[in-house]
């Protein structure tokens, strides 16, 4: 009976005003009926208008927690987040390598919702060379995709491109996601897995600025899915549907980005 219970593990760093972040990822899996560890490598000062300071965890601190977590928990899964600087990004990779913490999400925060850059600008190669090969799903937005795969893109065949650039760098299943493309009345994410099959997921846009934390809801809630012993599909699918669900049955705090309301249900997982 040790360890039954289905347990999933978030890399990131912390929200302050709860919106984003490992409090996000929490708040996510705990709705998804998995139980959460995490790992913190940063502490940011943040709440609904922006990211007011952060600082990354030292390296000792880093390794701990993942010990920590490997000597007692069983990870079915896991997700990585805001991952800050190169010796965070070094860090974490070297840890998912020397432990068994099942398929990993990254998804690749790089710039808050107020504008702040959670990732400097040194540690975007790091991520691309020695984290994205370990990655079983990657869930870029649009500017994180384009200075990942090093071009601009302005529809879905480029989309698409970028995409197939992607996993040629090692990633297993790549997730696009197209919020950013405010022009079109539908959100249309691209999904390009690994055999080679592909499809697009939509959902309609809800007029709201209260979506911080979005990308880091859609992550952890595949992972949770993930660690439930869904496919890579069923999960994307249901994480879609339950971040529509978060956008759409809104919560009022805060001034300006708010957050999502994480105890929304859905009524079908996976489905179409």
């Amino acid at each position: 009976m040790v360890n039954e219970t289905v347990q999933a593990l978030t890399i990131a760093g912390t929200d302050s005003g709860g919106g984003a972040g490992v409090m996000a990822d929490i708040k996510t899996m705990q709705e998804r009926h998995v139980f959460s560890a995490a790992v913190v490598v940063a502490v940011t000062a943040q709440n609904t208008i922006g990211v007011q300071d952060f600082m990354a965890m030292p390296k000792k601190m880093i390794d701990e927690q993942f010990a920590s977590i490997a000597d007692d928990l069983k990870i079915r899964a896991c997700k990585t987040g805001m991952l800050a600087d190169v010796p965070t990004v070094e860090a974490v990779v070297k840890n998912l390598k020397k432990y068994d913490l099942g398929p990993l999400t990254v998804d690749p925060v790089m710039i808050a919702k107020g504008g702040a850059r959670l990732l400097s600008e040194d540690a975007i190669s790091t991520v691309r060379e020695k984290l994205l090969p370990l990655a079983d799903i990657l869930t870029p937005n649009l500017p994180e995709a384009e200075e990942l795969a090093g071009m601009k893109i302005n529809d879905h065949d480029q989309m698409i491109q970028a995409a197939k650039k992607l996993q040629s760098m090692g990633v297993k299943n790549v997730l696009i996601k197209g919020g950013h493309q405010v022009e079109s009345k539908e959100s249309s994410d691209f999904i390009l897995l690994e055999n080679g099959n592909s499809f697009w997921v939509s959902s309609p846009r809800v007029d709201t600025k209260r979506t911080h934390g979005t990308g880091d809801t859609l992550s952890s809630c595949i992972t949770a899915e993930l660690a439930k012993g869904s496919d890579v599909e069923t999960a994307i699918r249901t994480g879609k549907k339950y971040v529509q669900a978060t956008i759409a049955n809104g919560i009022q705090v805060g001034h300006g980005h708010g957050p999502l309301n994480h105890w929304a249900k859905i009524d079908k997982e996976g489905d179409d």
